[in-house]
């Protein structure tokens, strides 16, 4: 490895503090004798090939190599192997039975019928049976034995989808409100959205000739990116309001639409959001992005580009856990962070524009537009399209996409719309509901609708505890003291996940549940119903019957002394059962 290589034209050291920050910025390089062992692998990788191409050809193992189950997921893969099987396959003397997970990246979750089909015929033919709809409007295959890598990455791209920068330390998938049809403004976003996906993405042509056996190229220049990408992840969302559906306070960069005489006239800005913590570690904490300004329409894409360079060059490469550009804000300071920015970009940001959020959930059902086509939001559970006793939700939607010719979209929420669908095909898709006993969602409480889930056990190898499996028998529960005390109609958001990581956003929970250990969870209370304001620890390591102790008596007193459309978390933070939770750094103060 390379004691020393020069990472970009334009970085600063990444132990430059508060008060240094004003410092003249001058190239570094990256130094294996300080900088964590991740970046190394990035240095030696040539732009994200590494070994991969001999990790897949390599019959003994169903593993790739060790530098390579890194640089994978820069290429929207994850190795992952089957935890309920994990002892037994121990004991008989064989390696996990490891496969991978396929992340599909869908800007604004849009996707037209003809790749939904394609989608599911993948999905029956080489993973796990079911596609799993993510928080951030994304496709995920389980289940992928490494044999079938390339031909399944090869048929995403076969429906003009792909999976770069999916995962890995780049910017992923932008989020927006799935639906261009809502409004002319809604359309304009949605542009925006694509446009800021694409130019975001790395340059390196390592997934053209890995995955589709395209023609080698020795070099590859990353202007955005250099040659040890970011730090850590990085997430934009943009969100149009009255609706934070794309949950933007938790986002690294969160873009708001600004609308003057219904005509889209720019974004407001924040930055520095982000949901991962550590068990533990109060160094660690989940974070709720900063509003730093607005940008007019023709400065959004150098607003991005420069959000991130600055990032790339600030982040923390010495300690992945505290890389995430949250860290990186309160280390510097919001102020030094604004004028770096400002420096790297050659403009200031206006004055934000005023803007209220009322509501960070979907809408259900059948919905016509002002074109006379309909649309269909289906309640899909922790966004597992599956086949099941009840619901043969799988089968049911492969049918639909087979005569229907409009789009399948992702919500922000893991639902799924039914898109720019014709009065005459509408009786059909209705009968195949019907048919495969699809449920719109019509009888399911409001709480279970305002519900998330991570993928957790068996495939995640972060999971402490259950998730997906679990929530519909927490629900259940909860559904069963709301009735009790007669507040079933009203909307708690419930976030659940096992582990810290935060993939379904538990730290934006009314209720949030965090797997601590196999059927321990710790219990959050207290975030706002639209997404701007985090929850605070009230309980740690409790089991079922300890956390629904502790909730039905808070539910009871929310019944009887709840304010007209006041929400739970404005609740129990009004009643001093917990303090609000406005700032990240006052995430773990004890009160």
């Amino acid at each position: 490895m390379l004691n020393k290589t020069f990472d970009n034209d334009k970085v600063v050291t990444n132990n430059e503090s508060s008060e240094n920050s004003d410092a003249v910025i001058q190239p570094t390089y990256y130094d294996k004798t300080i900088h964590n062992e991740v970046e190394g692998i990035k240095v030696e990788s040539n732009y994200l090939r590494g070994t991969i191409t001999d990790s897949l050809k390599n019959p003994i193992t169903g593993s790739v190599a060790n530098d390579d189950l890194m640089l994978i997921k820069f290429h929207g893969i994850y190795q992952q192997d089957d935890r309920d099987l994990r002892n037994e396959r121990r004991k008989q003397k064989l390696e996990p039975l490891y496969s991978f997970m396929i992340r599909a990246r869908v800007p604004g979750g849009v996707a037209t019928a003809k790749q939904y089909l394609q989608m599911a015929e993948l999905a029956t033919q080489y993973s796990s049976g079911s596609l799993r709809l993510t928080t951030r409007q994304a496709y995920q295959w389980h289940g992928v034995f490494k044999r079938n890598l390339k031909t399944t990455i090869a048929g995403i791209n076969g429906s003009m989808l792909d999976t770069i920068a999916a995962c890995g330390d780049v910017n992923r998938n932008v989020m927006c409100n799935p639906m261009p049809e809502t409004s002319s403004v809604h359309e304009e976003v949605f542009e925006w959205t694509q446009k800021i996906s694409e130019h975001l993405l790395p340059k390196s042509k390592a997934y053209h000739e890995i995955w589709l056996d395209g023609k080698k190229v020795e070099s590859t220049d990353e202007p955005i990116y250099g040659q040890t990408y970011l730090p850590r992840k990085f997430k934009i969302a943009v969100a149009i309001p009255p609706y934070n559906d794309v949950d933007v306070y938790a986002n690294d960069l969160g873009f708001i639409a600004v609308v003057e005489n219904e005509k889209l006239v720019g974004f407001n800005v924040v930055v520095g959001g982000g949901m991962g913590s550590t068990h533990g570690d109060q160094s660690t904490y989940p974070r709720v992005a900063s509003l730093i300004g607005f940008c007019e329409l023709d400065q959004v894409l150098a607003v991005a580009e420069n959000v991130v360079k600055v990032q790339r060059d600030f982040g923390n490469r010495e300690i992945r856990r505290l890389a995430r550009l949250k860290y990186t804000i309160d280390r510097l300071g919001l102020d030094t962070f604004k004028k770096k920015l400002y420096a790297y970009q050659g403009f200031e940001l206006q004055p934000a524009s005023a803007f209220e959020f009322l509501h960070n959930g979907d809408r259900y059902g059948w919905f016509q537009d002002e074109k006379n086509q309909w649309h269909l939001t289906l309640y899909i559970h922790s966004g597992r399209i599956i086949d099941s006793q009840n619901s043969k939700l799988f089968s049911g939607l492969l049918e639909i996409a087979k005569i229907h010719r409009g789009e399948f979209r992702i919500s922000p929420n893991q639902n799924m719309i039914i898109s720019n669908v014709t009065s005459e095909s509408k009786n059909a898709i209705e009968k195949l509901l019907t048919e495969y006993q699809i449920s719109i969602g019509e009888n399911e409480t409001p709480t279970r609708l305002n519900s998330l889930a991570c993928v957790a056990f068996p495939t995640c190898t972060l999971a402490m505890a259950e998730a997906e499996r679990y929530l519909p028998t927490f629900i259940e529960k909860i559904e069963a003291i709301l009735e009790k005390y007669k507040v079933a109609d009203w909307p708690i958001n419930i976030r659940m996940t096992g582990c810290p990581n935060g993939c379904a956003r538990p730290f934006l929970g009314e209720i949030g549940l965090v797997g601590k250990a196999p059927g321990k969870y710790n219990l959050y209370l207290g975030a706002s119903h639209t997404g701007d304001r985090l929850n605070r620890l009230y309980r740690e390591n409790i089991n079922e019957s300890q956390i629904l102790e502790v909730l039905e008596p808070i539910l009871e007193n929310f019944s009887q002394q709840c304010l007209v459309n006041e929400s739970f978390g404005d609740f129990v933070v009004r009643k001093k059962i917990v303090a609000a939770v406005n700032n990240g750094l006052d995430f773990h103060v004890a009160v």
